[in-house]
């Protein structure tokens, strides 16, 4: 699926989102967040294909937040389109309850700055691999606007709410190493190895059963939402008995006593 200033690549059971506005650093226009729900609706209707979702950027940006001349200069000056009343109640946040309620895993291969509505794609992501040379900032506060996409509840989750409030006060950038040492990235590689290393992991999810990894993610987040012991042994019964049923299940044991590795098709 190809689009102006985006295109989804599928191939081996993993597609690759890239966001493709490298002269504005991949800032969100109200067209590409547009596009961009296109591109989830079609990846949730086909998730027998699509088993991972890997998000990247094009150039030297992933995402430097929102399109300030096209969004929000334009909203001030009264240039932007007419707003109609689901735009007004859904606005970009649809789309991040849109991309957290995909089942399948979501990896971000985050290759330059991620700021604003780029620091809430990450954080929206299951996996965060970040280049060396990315750099990461809450800058909502530079322009007068609170953190939006989930991010004054996913930031403090991942990185405590001190160091999360630090950010989203004072919208400092932060390097690729102090990323990853707050636990705000999974992993940073040399800019040259983000792909590859980004590719490898989501062609061994591809390759895995989709029915518990779909699974293990509800249950992670359920756990993150409940925080509640009984509630969670309630789900993983539940889900262990449904992935029990499964005919990848019974070729992962036949596999494990045969030693050999296990030829999983998602069933």
């Amino acid at each position: 699926m190809n689009f102006d200033k985006m295109s989804l690549k599928e191939e081996d059971g993993i597609g690759m989102l890239t966001l493709n506005h490298p002269e504005k650093l991949n800032a969100m226009s109200t067209e590409m967040w547009n596009d961009f729900r296109k591109i989830i609706d079609h990846i949730q209707k086909n998730q027998e294909i699509i088993k991972v979702l890997v998000i990247t950027g094009s150039g030297r940006g992933f995402c430097s937040g929102s399109d300030v001349g096209a969004r929000l200069a334009a909203n001030i000056e009264g240039r932007g389109p007419a707003k109609t009343q689901a735009d007004l109640l859904e606005g970009t946040g649809y789309v991040a309850g849109l991309i957290r309620n995909l089942e399948i895993p979501i990896i971000t291969a985050i290759n330059g700055v991620a700021a604003g509505a780029g620091l809430s794609l990450a954080l929206l992501s299951d996996i965060r691999i970040a280049s060396e040379s990315a750099r990461f900032g809450a800058i909502w506060v530079r322009v007068g606007l609170v953190g939006d996409l989930g991010a004054t509840l996913l930031l403090p989750q991942l990185i405590g709410p001190d160091k999360a409030i630090e950010m989203l006060t004072t919208g400092i950038m932060i390097d690729a190493r102090e990323a990853e040492r707050i636990g705000l990235v999974t992993k940073v590689v040399p800019p040259e190895a983000l792909l590859p290393t980004t590719y490898e992991l989501a062609l061994k999810l591809a390759k895995g059963p989709a029915l518990p990894i779909k699974l293990m993610k509800k249950a992670v987040y359920k756990g993150l939402r409940h925080n509640d012991l009984l509630t969670q042994l309630e789900f993983e019964s539940f889900a262990q008995g449904v992935c029990r049923q499964s005919e990848d299940h019974r070729e992962g044991v036949r596999a494990f006593l045969e030693k050999r590795p296990a030829q999983f098709k998602g069933i």
